[in-house]
């Protein structure tokens, strides 16, 4: 797919170890990129009917088109899942983004933030995030730029900021769609 360069994204937890990889994810090019993303030098991702690989090996494909949002320097990360009944955003609390060549990686915090259709949200995970606080050993830092990302996160989901804006999920979607349709025909 000309212009589209393909990604891996691996998320770690705070020890170290493997948590989940994505295996197939496209990159949209920098100049396909709504101004409010490339003014933040967000790396927009795609992926639809991904291999997922768990930490412990167990693979499975995914169902459900996303496209994913990370932004330098944040403490959060988020997937817009296109379902059926509309786009829900994924949340994923994380440290920022590493980009080396192909590969994107980040540590997951566990807590999550999840934006419905309906417009409602719910934080999860917050047991999760409890447990490995303390079998990781957080230090306040890590606590504080977590609670922090938690935070921004939340501002940006109750004001409708990017990348909360469905007609843009949906471009960046079907622009990779129509590549794809093309370059398989």
């Amino acid at each position: 797919m000309e212009n589209f360069s393909q990604y891996i994204i691996k998320s770690f937890k705070h020890d170290g170890h493997l948590h989940r990889m994505w295996l197939e994810n496209w990159r949209i090019p920098e100049e396909q990129l709504h101004p409010d993303h490339k003014n933040e030098s967000m790396i927009v991702l795609i992926n639809s009917q991904t291999k997922i690989r768990e930490a412990d090996g167990k693979e499975w494909m995914s169902r459900i088109p996303g496209v994913s949002f990370f932004m330098p320097n944040q403490w959060f990360n988020i997937v817009a899942l296109l379902e059926d009944t509309g786009i829900r955003y994924y949340c994923n609390i994380a440290s920022p983004p590493y980009l080396a060549k192909d590969v994107i990686t980040y540590i997951d915090y566990d807590l999550d933030v999840i934006l419905y259709p309906d417009g409602s949200t719910h934080v999860v995970d917050q047991e999760e995030y409890e447990r490995h606080k303390t079998s990781y050993r957080y230090s306040p830092l890590v606590e504080k730029k977590v609670m922090h990302g938690m935070d921004l996160l939340l501002e940006r989901v109750n004001k409708g900021k990017s990348p909360f804006q469905d007609m843009q999920v949906l471009r960046y979607y079907e622009l990779w769609e129509k590549l794809r349709d093309d370059s398989s025909s």
